[in-house]
């Protein structure tokens, strides 16, 4: 599962597809609605929150409004709630440069147009429900 801490608009098409779906999964196991996954390392983020439902709703509605901008259509009814919009996480300058350098290595071999584009002058920006705050990559990031 790889829910990216990246802003949405510096994800590739795959990436953003994938994003989706595993965050449909996150969501699911959150509401405890299935039984496999539930020890997922990422799902930390979510579930140290107070209300890990609308963090991953807040998630999954960024990644609705930047598959809307790019002409894509993700089902915003498989959404468990509206957007949160003073919901706010955090994710350390380390793990979001974790996922970028992770990002880029896939992006630059499998989508080299996207990578020239955008990754390969840019620099990572967070996932609109993020604050980048100083640390290190976070604990539970398998590497």
């Amino acid at each position: 599962m790889r829910l990216w801490s990246l802003h949405p608009s510096q994800l590739d098409r795959r990436a953003l597809v994938a994003g989706w779906r595993e965050a449909l999964l996150a969501q699911k196991v959150l509401a405890g609605g299935t039984r496999g996954y539930t020890h997922h390392p990422q799902l930390q983020r979510f579930r140290a929150t107070d209300a890990p439902l609308a963090a991953i709703a807040t998630y999954m509605h960024a990644l609705a409004d930047d598959a809307d901008a790019r002409g894509y259509s993700f089902d915003r009814s498989r959404v468990s709630r509206p957007a949160d919009e003073g919901l706010r996480l955090s994710v350390t300058a380390g793990q979001l440069d974790y996922e970028w350098q992770h990002l880029r290595a896939k992006v630059e071999t499998r989508d080299p147009e996207w990578f020239e584009a955008v990754v390969v002058t840019a620099r990572p920006k967070p996932h609109p429900l993020f604050d980048v705050v100083p640390g290190d990559v976070e604990p539970w990031e398998v590497r």
